[in-house]
């Protein structure tokens, strides 16, 4: 798989994928990924159902601190968000989607 250079930017979201997942080779990280994009999910739902937007500002938290704690304690690298921002939430996204659908292993 071809990495990018520092600076070097992806022609497309489906171009930056493979590197993304390239990124969460560590099945631990993975799995800290799914579970706090499932919490932020949860959240979601918990500010909808009881109409209290102060659920919302654990969103961030919830969703970047784990991934980040899963990316510095077990994959040893840098996450994609401070290069990819967007990319890197639409790979979130995908991934969860992708593990919990059985596509991807957990």
């Amino acid at each position: 798989m071809t990495q990018t250079a520092p600076g070097e930017r992806y022609a497309s979201f489906e171009a930056f994928y493979p590197y993304y997942i390239h990124q969460h080779s560590n099945r631990t990280c993975r799995r800290i990924h799914v579970v706090g994009t499932g919490l932020v999910c949860v959240i979601a739902v918990t500010a909808l159902v009881t109409r209290n937007a102060w659920w919302l500002l654990a969103i961030p938290v919830v969703g970047y601190g784990f991934a980040w704690i899963g990316h510095y304690v077990f994959e040893k690298n840098r996450p994609a968000t401070f290069q990819y921002p967007l990319w890197s939430v639409m790979g979130d996204w995908r991934m969860f989607f992708e593990t919990i659908s059985g596509k991807r292993r957990f």
